[in-house]
C-alpha cells in the first residue's frame, strides 16, 4: 500500500502549528507520507471553510481527519494505518467517543464500503457504552442495504463471541440484514446460554420474516 498523502491546515499565530508541519516534513522524508500540503488559513480561509474547519492545526492523512496537536509518534502511527480497515476503524472510534457521529455517518454515507470499519468497535468489549452505541447507530442506519448484507459472514462470527454483550448486538445485526442466510446463525443462538442472547436472537429472526417478500 503506498503511503498516504496529508493535507495540513495551520495559521499564523498557531502555537501548536510549526511543530505539526515539522513533525509531518520529517515523516515525508522518511516516507511514511507520500505528499504534504500545508495551507495558511490566514491566506486561504477558503480552504477551511471548504472543510469545515474551524481551530487549527487540523490534518487529514488519507481519509483520516485529526484536530488539534499530536506528537510526530502518534501521526507516524496514524500514517501506518490510514485507509486501512483498522485504521478507519480506531478513527470511527475516536470520532464515536468525541460525540461525532455526525462525521462518520458523512464518511460512511458517502462510501457505504466504510460500513466494515465499524465491525472491530462491535467486537470491542473495552469500548465505551457511547461508543457502542454509536456503532450501532451506524449499522441501524444501513439496514436491508447490500452494505450491511456484505457484512453477515463476519457477523455471523461476532454472534459466537465469548462476550454475550457482543453475540447480542451481532444478532440484532443480522435481523437488520433481512437476509434469510442469517437464519441459521440466528437459530443457534436461540438456546445461548444467555437469556438476552436467546431474545434478541429470536426477535431477528422474526425481523427477517418481515423482510421477507
Amino acid at each position: 500500500m503506498p503511503a498516504p498523502d496529508a493535507l495540513l491546515l495551520i495559521s499564523t499565530h498557531c502555537p501548536h502549528c510549526p511543530a505539526m508541519l515539522a513533525a509531518l516534513a520529517d515523516l515525508v522524508k522518511q516516507g511514511a507520507i507520500g505528499r504534504l500540503e500545508a495551507v495558511n488559513l490566514e491566506q486561504h480561509p477558503e480552504a477551511g471553510q471548504a472543510l469545515g474547519v474551524r481551530s487549527v492545526p487540523w490534518l487529514r492523512i488519507g481519509r483520516i481527519e485529526l484536530a488539534g496537536a499530536h506528537s510526530q509518534a502518534e501521526l507516524a502511527e496514524w500514517a501506518a494505518k490510514a485507509d486501512s480497515e483498522a485504521g478507519m476503524a480506531d478513527w470511527f472510534h475516536l470520532l464515536l467517543k468525541e460525540g461525532q457521529l455526525p462525521r462518520a455517518q458523512e464518511m460512511i454515507e458517502a462510501d457505504p464500503a466504510l460500513l466494515a470499519a465499524v465491525l472491530p468497535i462491535v467486537g470491542n468489549v473495552e469500548a465505551s457504552l457511547n461508543v457502542r452505541l454509536g456503532a450501532g447507530v451506524l449499522l441501524e442506519n444501513f439496514a436491508g442495504t447490500e452494505a450491511l448484507r456484505a457484512l453477515l459472514p463476519r457477523l455471523a462470527e461476532l454472534s459466537q463471541h465469548e462476550d454475550a454483550r457482543v453475540r447480542a448486538d451481532a444478532c440484532h445485526y443480522l435481523g437488520l440484514t433481512g437476509d434469510a442466510a442469517a437464519r441459521p446463525w440466528l437459530e443457534a443462538r436461540t438456546t445461548d446460554e444467555d437469556a438476552d442472547v436467546r431474545e434478541i436472537a429470536a426477535e431477528s429472526l422474526q425481523a427477517i420474516s418481515s423482510w421477507a417478500p
